[in-house]
This record gives structure tokens, C-alpha cells and sequence, in this order.
């Protein structure tokens, strides 16, 4: 188990390091997480050897939302008073971020469409 978190944590320092050191403009975890997969998909055989110590990472993952509940407890009076605002807030930029996904994808849809004919 020890070898296992020791990869998957050490695949997210690789993104990390990686970003860092050439200035990337994405997340460090998401380029350990693409190395993992490169991994994965290189050596299949280690998917089973992961399996055992994913499984319990993700069946403990509600644990890692506890200081997330801790911070709104300890924010309730703000969101007492601007609970209207921020449930607004919330919303509308959702659903810009919604559109700029709709669009985003129509967008590259049209490009591609437009190489293939």
C-alpha cells in the first residue's frame, strides 16, 4: 500500500515540479494525473497492483470534505447575510460557465467540421 500512495503521490509531484519549473499554465495534480495514465496505459499491469489502494482512497474521499464544511460553519454569519447574493452569484456563474462550455464546443466542432470538408 505504502508503494502504491508513494506512486500516485509521486506522479502528482511530477505535475507539480513539471509546472512549476516551466511555468505551465495548467494545474501541477492534472499533469500528475495525465503521467498516471501515460503509466497506466503503458504498464497495465500495474492497474491491479493500484486497485486495492485507490479503492480505499476513494471509499474514505467524503473525509477530504470536511474542512470544506468546517469553513462554511465557521462562515455562517456571512452567508446570513448575504446568502441572497452569493446564492446569485452562484448561479449566474454557473451558468456563464455552462455557455462558455456549449460555446467552446461548438466552436471546436465547427473548426473541425470545417478541416474535414
Amino acid at each position: 500500500m505504502l508503494q502504491t500512495f508513494g506512486l500516485l503521490l509521486g506522479c502528482q509531484l511530477l505535475g507539480e515540479v513539471t509546472v512549476r519549473g516551466a511555468g505551465l499554465p495548467i494545474p501541477g495534480p492534472v499533469l500528475g494525473l495525465a503521467v498516471l495514465v501515460l503509466l497506466l496505459s503503458l504498464m497495465p499491469t500495474l492497474t491491479e497492483q493500484l486497485r486495492p489502494t485507490t479503492t480505499v482512497i476513494l471509499a474514505n474521499l467524503s473525509f477530504l470534505f470536511v474542512p470544506a464544511g468546517v469553513g462554511v460553519i465557521g462562515n455562517l454569519q456571512v452567508f446570513s447575510d448575504d446568502g441572497l447574493v452569493l446564492l446569485f452569484i452562484l448561479t449566474v456563474s454557473t451558468v456563464l460557465s455552462m455557455l462558455a462550455a456549449v460555446g467552446t464546443f461548438i466552436g471546436v466542432r465547427y473548426v473541425i467540421a470545417g478541416r474535414t470538408t
